[in-house]
């Protein structure tokens, strides 16, 4: 769902792992692009989707993800260095 999400959206996902309460993700986009909006626009479709296929998580949470985040650069590492890294988060 996520990879489609950001795919719709004109991103790229270089790498995807997720853990049992976060998601590691490596994002290639526009440096103009707003990493906020990416981040919204994910987080938003994921949760409608899931909603709608369980819909016992309607009444149980209020909201299925925070509104926080962390972004980083990786101008000063190789792609490799920074795909390699988010794989590795399960094996941590």
């Amino acid at each position: 769902m996520i990879k489609d999400t950001a795919r719709k959206y004109g991103r790229g996902i270089i790498a995807l792992e997720t853990m049992p309460v976060h998601v590691h993700l490596f994002i290639k986009t526009d440096p103009a692009v707003a990493l906020d909006n990416i981040i919204a626009r994910i987080k938003g479709k994921r949760s409608r989707m899931l909603r709608n296929e369980f819909p016992a998580l309607k009444s149980r949470l209020p909201a299925l993800w925070t509104r926080n985040y962390f972004v980083s650069t990786c101008g000063h590492a190789s792609l490799e260095t920074v795909k390699k890294n988010v794989e590795e988060q399960k094996s941590r």
